[in-house]
């Protein structure tokens, strides 16, 4: 059985912040608009606390959440105790998105643990700074090439804030064959 194609999904702050005791520190619904759009009809993998500020497993979308609490459940998700068997889950491979993208959506820990098993990553990068505790995790920039960057300005203001500049942004891996493989190391991760 071939693994699926791995690609992290994130919104991220000038300064790396990706969260906010534990939910986003931003309001950006186009950014949600194309979360969804990305995900819909794929796997998504996320770890215990991404799965608890999302609150509810998304539909339409195979939902796999990587804990190391053993009594964790989740009715209408995957729950499962390492990357390693998240990624090999049969089913998965019996569904018709097998070949296709399978994105980690957060968080902090899962991220830093996947960016070198990941082919692409698409960032929302919010240009501006944000107050936060949760950090996406410094990566070599050399190893990616930039495929894809849409401008946008944020139309929706809460409260008086002024707008919000933001780029959709692919990277692709430059070299995919160098990608690494979990397999030499046995069990990828134990969360």
């Amino acid at each position: 059985m071939s693994l699926p194609s791995l690609s992290i999904l994130v919104a991220m702050a000038k300064n790396r912040v990706i969260g906010k005791n534990n939910g986003l520190p931003w309001h950006l619904p186009a950014d949600l608009k194309h979360f969804k759009s990305l995900t819909m009809g794929h796997a998504i993998i996320m770890g215990r606390k991404t799965y608890e500020s999302i609150g509810r497993p998304l539909p339409g979308r195979t939902n796999i959440i990587v804990t190391s609490q053993l009594n964790f459940k989740v009715a209408g998700a995957i729950v499962v105790h390492s990357l390693d068997n998240a990624m090999h889950l049969d089913t998965i491979s019996d569904t018709p998105s097998h070949n296709c993208e399978h994105f980690i959506i957060g968080g902090a820990e899962l991220y830093r643990q996947t960016i070198a098993l990941s082919q692409r990553m698409y960032i929302t990068e919010i240009q501006q700074a944000f107050d936060g505790d949760t950090y996406f995790p410094e990566y070599d920039q050399q190893d990616w090439h930039e495929i894809s960057r849409e401008r946008h300005i944020s139309e929706d203001k809460p409260g008086n804030a002024p707008p919000l500049e933001y780029h959709f942004v692919i990277l692709e891996r430059k070299n995919p064959a160098g990608l690494v493989d979990g397999n030499n190391e046995g069990e990828i991760i134990r969360l």
